[in-house]
Protein backbone atom coordinates (compact mmCIF):
# COMPACT_ATOMS: atom_id res chain seq x y z
CA UNK A 1 0.00 0.00 0.00
CA UNK A 2 1.51 3.30 -1.11
CA UNK A 3 1.43 6.04 1.51
CA UNK A 4 -0.31 9.16 0.24
CA UNK A 5 1.82 12.28 -0.24
CA UNK A 6 0.41 15.80 -0.31
CA UNK A 7 2.93 18.46 -1.30
CA UNK A 8 2.25 22.16 -1.42
CA UNK A 9 3.88 24.17 -4.20
CA UNK A 10 4.00 27.76 -2.94
CA UNK A 11 5.32 29.03 -6.29
CA UNK A 12 6.46 32.69 -6.06
CA UNK A 13 4.39 33.45 -2.98
CA UNK A 14 4.99 34.03 0.75
CA UNK A 15 7.73 36.29 2.09
CA UNK A 16 10.45 34.90 4.37
CA UNK A 17 8.87 36.90 7.18
CA UNK A 18 5.52 35.18 6.53
CA UNK A 19 6.89 31.66 6.23
CA UNK A 20 6.99 30.69 9.90
CA UNK A 21 3.34 31.53 10.45
CA UNK A 22 2.13 29.51 7.46
CA UNK A 23 4.24 26.43 8.20
CA UNK A 24 3.19 26.43 11.86
CA UNK A 25 -0.45 26.85 10.86
CA UNK A 26 -0.15 23.90 8.46
CA UNK A 27 1.53 21.79 11.14
CA UNK A 28 -1.16 22.58 13.68
CA UNK A 29 -4.02 22.00 11.24
CA UNK A 30 -2.61 18.64 10.10
CA UNK A 31 -1.26 17.24 13.37
CA UNK A 32 -3.96 14.55 13.54
CA UNK A 33 -2.69 13.08 10.24
CA UNK A 34 0.97 12.77 11.23
CA UNK A 35 2.25 9.39 10.10
CA UNK A 36 -0.79 8.71 7.95
CA UNK A 37 0.14 11.04 5.09
CA UNK A 38 3.48 12.49 3.99
CA UNK A 39 3.03 16.27 4.30
CA UNK A 40 5.41 18.53 2.37
CA UNK A 41 5.65 22.29 1.85
CA UNK A 42 7.77 23.18 -1.19
CA UNK A 43 8.74 26.82 -0.85
CA UNK A 44 10.76 29.43 -2.73
CA UNK A 45 14.45 28.81 -2.02
CA UNK A 46 14.74 31.96 0.07
CA UNK A 47 11.97 30.67 2.37
CA UNK A 48 13.50 27.21 2.93
CA UNK A 49 15.56 28.00 6.08
CA UNK A 50 12.63 29.68 7.82
CA UNK A 51 10.31 26.86 6.77
CA UNK A 52 12.69 24.18 8.05
CA UNK A 53 13.02 25.97 11.38
CA UNK A 54 9.25 26.36 11.72
CA UNK A 55 8.64 22.68 10.87
CA UNK A 56 10.98 21.29 13.54
CA UNK A 57 9.23 18.82 15.79
CA UNK A 58 6.26 18.48 13.43
CA UNK A 59 5.26 16.03 10.69
CA UNK A 60 5.73 18.68 7.98
CA UNK A 61 8.74 18.28 5.71
CA UNK A 62 10.17 21.02 3.53
CA UNK A 63 11.10 21.02 -0.12
CA UNK A 64 12.21 23.49 -2.78
CA UNK A 65 10.82 24.30 -6.22
CA UNK A 66 13.92 23.73 -8.37
CA UNK A 67 17.63 22.88 -8.26
CA UNK A 68 20.59 22.85 -10.62
CA UNK A 69 22.42 19.70 -11.68
CA UNK A 70 25.90 21.03 -10.91
CA UNK A 71 27.26 20.97 -7.37
CA UNK A 72 28.69 24.49 -7.71
CA UNK A 73 30.01 26.91 -10.29
CA UNK A 74 29.28 29.97 -12.39
CA UNK A 75 25.51 29.53 -12.66
CA UNK A 76 24.18 32.87 -11.50
CA UNK A 77 20.76 32.65 -9.92
CA UNK A 78 20.70 28.86 -9.59
CA UNK A 79 20.46 26.76 -6.41
CA UNK A 80 22.50 23.59 -5.90
CA UNK A 81 21.34 20.41 -4.23
CA UNK A 82 24.03 20.92 -1.58
CA UNK A 83 22.60 24.32 -0.72
CA UNK A 84 19.13 22.84 -0.32
CA UNK A 85 20.37 19.98 1.84
CA UNK A 86 22.44 22.33 3.99
CA UNK A 87 19.33 24.45 4.53
CA UNK A 88 17.37 21.34 5.59
CA UNK A 89 15.22 20.60 2.54
CA UNK A 90 14.18 17.01 1.89
CA UNK A 91 12.26 17.35 -1.40
CA UNK A 92 12.53 19.32 -4.63
CA UNK A 93 10.05 19.85 -7.47
CA UNK A 94 11.58 19.32 -10.91
CA UNK A 95 10.12 20.21 -14.31
CA UNK A 96 6.93 21.95 -13.26
CA UNK A 97 4.98 23.13 -16.29
CA UNK A 98 5.66 26.74 -15.36
CA UNK A 99 9.40 26.03 -15.44
CA UNK A 100 8.94 24.46 -18.86
CA UNK A 101 6.71 27.26 -20.15
CA UNK A 102 8.53 30.33 -18.83
CA UNK A 103 12.12 29.28 -18.15
CA UNK A 104 13.11 26.91 -20.93
CA UNK A 105 13.03 23.68 -18.94
CA UNK A 106 13.25 20.63 -21.21
CA UNK A 107 12.91 16.89 -20.74
CA UNK A 108 16.72 16.73 -20.87
CA UNK A 109 17.24 19.31 -18.12
CA UNK A 110 14.51 17.67 -16.05
CA UNK A 111 16.57 14.50 -16.29
CA UNK A 112 19.80 16.25 -15.26
CA UNK A 113 18.20 18.12 -12.36
CA UNK A 114 16.22 15.19 -11.00
CA UNK A 115 19.12 12.74 -11.19
CA UNK A 116 21.35 15.24 -9.38
CA UNK A 117 18.69 15.72 -6.71
CA UNK A 118 18.29 12.00 -6.12
CA UNK A 119 22.04 11.39 -6.12
CA UNK A 120 22.37 14.05 -3.42
CA UNK A 121 19.69 12.39 -1.27
CA UNK A 122 16.72 14.62 -2.03
CA UNK A 123 13.37 13.19 -3.10
CA UNK A 124 12.57 14.50 -6.59
CA UNK A 125 8.97 15.34 -7.49
CA UNK A 126 9.16 15.08 -11.28
CA UNK A 127 6.31 16.77 -13.14
CA UNK A 128 4.77 15.60 -16.41
CA UNK A 129 1.63 16.70 -18.22
CA UNK A 130 0.01 17.82 -21.44
CA UNK A 131 -1.32 21.15 -22.64
CA UNK A 132 -4.90 21.58 -23.80
CA UNK A 133 -3.69 21.76 -27.41
CA UNK A 134 -1.79 18.48 -27.04
CA UNK A 135 -4.78 16.75 -25.45
CA UNK A 136 -7.20 17.99 -28.12
CA UNK A 137 -4.76 16.91 -30.86
CA UNK A 138 -4.78 13.36 -29.50
CA UNK A 139 -1.15 13.57 -28.38
CA UNK A 140 -1.69 12.87 -24.68
CA UNK A 141 -0.08 9.42 -24.67
CA UNK A 142 2.78 10.57 -26.88
CA UNK A 143 3.57 13.55 -24.65
CA UNK A 144 3.48 11.59 -21.38
CA UNK A 145 5.55 8.76 -22.88
CA UNK A 146 8.21 11.22 -24.09
CA UNK A 147 8.36 13.19 -20.85
CA UNK A 148 8.61 10.04 -18.76
CA UNK A 149 11.23 8.26 -20.85
CA UNK A 150 13.46 11.29 -21.42
CA UNK A 151 12.94 12.67 -17.93
CA UNK A 152 13.82 9.33 -16.30
CA UNK A 153 16.60 8.36 -18.71
CA UNK A 154 19.47 6.47 -17.01
CA UNK A 155 17.53 6.09 -13.75
CA UNK A 156 18.17 2.92 -11.78
CA UNK A 157 15.67 0.93 -9.74
CA UNK A 158 17.35 2.31 -6.62
CA UNK A 159 16.78 5.87 -7.86
CA UNK A 160 13.05 5.20 -7.88
CA UNK A 161 13.06 5.01 -4.09
CA UNK A 162 13.55 8.80 -4.10
CA UNK A 163 11.15 9.51 -6.97
CA UNK A 164 7.63 10.91 -6.95
CA UNK A 165 5.83 11.63 -10.23
CA UNK A 166 3.36 14.52 -10.40
CA UNK A 167 0.84 14.48 -13.24
CA UNK A 168 -0.27 18.02 -13.96
CA UNK A 169 -2.66 18.55 -16.84
CA UNK A 170 -1.39 21.99 -17.82
CA UNK A 171 -4.87 23.07 -18.87
CA UNK A 172 -6.12 22.58 -15.31
CA UNK A 173 -3.46 24.59 -13.45
CA UNK A 174 -4.73 27.86 -12.05
CA UNK A 175 -7.74 27.79 -14.38
CA UNK A 176 -10.27 26.33 -11.99
CA UNK A 177 -10.70 23.42 -14.39
CA UNK A 178 -10.03 19.95 -13.10
CA UNK A 179 -9.66 16.65 -14.87
CA UNK A 180 -12.47 14.35 -13.86
CA UNK A 181 -11.38 11.58 -11.51
CA UNK A 182 -11.68 9.10 -14.39
CA UNK A 183 -9.58 11.32 -16.70
CA UNK A 184 -6.94 11.70 -14.00
CA UNK A 185 -6.91 7.98 -13.23
CA UNK A 186 -6.52 7.16 -16.93
CA UNK A 187 -3.30 9.18 -17.15
CA UNK A 188 -2.01 7.95 -13.80
CA UNK A 189 -2.51 4.39 -15.05
CA UNK A 190 -0.59 5.29 -18.21
CA UNK A 191 2.27 6.66 -16.11
CA UNK A 192 2.26 3.49 -14.01
CA UNK A 193 2.40 1.38 -17.18
CA UNK A 194 5.41 3.34 -18.42
CA UNK A 195 7.10 2.79 -15.05
CA UNK A 196 6.47 -0.94 -15.47
CA UNK A 197 8.08 -0.78 -18.91
CA UNK A 198 11.10 1.09 -17.57
CA UNK A 199 11.67 -0.55 -14.19
CA UNK A 200 9.45 -3.62 -13.85
CA UNK A 201 6.14 -4.11 -12.10
CA UNK A 202 7.52 -4.47 -8.57
CA UNK A 203 9.26 -1.09 -8.65
CA UNK A 204 6.41 0.56 -10.54
CA UNK A 205 4.00 -0.40 -7.77
CA UNK A 206 6.10 1.47 -5.20
CA UNK A 207 6.43 4.82 -7.01
CA UNK A 208 3.87 7.37 -5.91
CA UNK A 209 2.05 9.44 -8.54
CA UNK A 210 0.46 12.72 -7.49
CA UNK A 211 -2.31 14.63 -9.22
CA UNK A 212 -1.41 18.28 -9.76
CA UNK A 213 -4.35 19.97 -11.44
CA UNK A 214 -6.41 22.17 -9.10
CA UNK A 215 -7.00 19.64 -6.32
CA UNK A 216 -9.14 21.21 -3.60
CA UNK A 217 -10.80 20.02 -0.37
CA UNK A 218 -14.06 19.69 -2.33
CA UNK A 219 -12.69 17.25 -4.93
CA UNK A 220 -9.74 15.66 -3.15
CA UNK A 221 -11.52 12.60 -1.75
CA UNK A 222 -12.96 11.57 -5.11
CA UNK A 223 -9.61 11.98 -6.88
CA UNK A 224 -7.61 10.25 -4.13
CA UNK A 225 -9.98 7.27 -4.12
CA UNK A 226 -8.69 6.25 -7.55
CA UNK A 227 -6.32 3.29 -7.70
CA UNK A 228 -3.25 5.06 -9.08
CA UNK A 229 -3.65 8.53 -7.55
CA UNK A 230 -1.32 8.58 -4.57
CA UNK A 231 -1.51 12.21 -3.54
CA UNK A 232 -1.55 15.77 -4.78
CA UNK A 233 0.80 18.55 -5.77
CA UNK A 234 -1.15 21.52 -4.52
CA UNK A 235 -0.84 25.11 -5.70
CA UNK A 236 -3.25 27.79 -4.47
CA UNK A 237 -4.85 25.66 -1.76
CA UNK A 238 -1.42 25.15 -0.16
CA UNK A 239 -1.26 28.84 0.74
CA UNK A 240 -4.17 28.52 3.18
CA UNK A 241 -3.58 26.11 6.06
CA UNK A 242 -7.28 25.25 6.35
CA UNK A 243 -7.60 24.33 2.68
CA UNK A 244 -4.35 22.37 2.68
CA UNK A 245 -5.44 20.49 5.79
CA UNK A 246 -8.73 19.62 4.11
CA UNK A 247 -6.91 17.91 1.29
CA UNK A 248 -4.63 16.08 3.72
CA UNK A 249 -7.67 14.93 5.70
CA UNK A 250 -9.08 13.40 2.51
CA UNK A 251 -5.77 11.65 1.87
CA UNK A 252 -5.76 10.17 5.37
CA UNK A 253 -9.07 8.36 4.88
Amino acid sequence: MRKKIIAGNWKMNILPSETEALVKAVAEATKDYAGKVDIVCCTPAIDVPAAVNAAKGTAVEIGAENCHWKASGAYTGEISTGMLLDAGAKYVIIGHSERRQYFGETDETVNLRSRAAIAAGLTAIVCVGETLEEREAGKLNEVIDRQMKLGLKDYTVADCEKLVIAYEPVWAIGTGKTATPDQAQEVHALIRAILVELFGSETAETVRIQYGGSMKPSNAAELLAKKDIDGGLIGGAALKAEDFAGIIAAAAQ
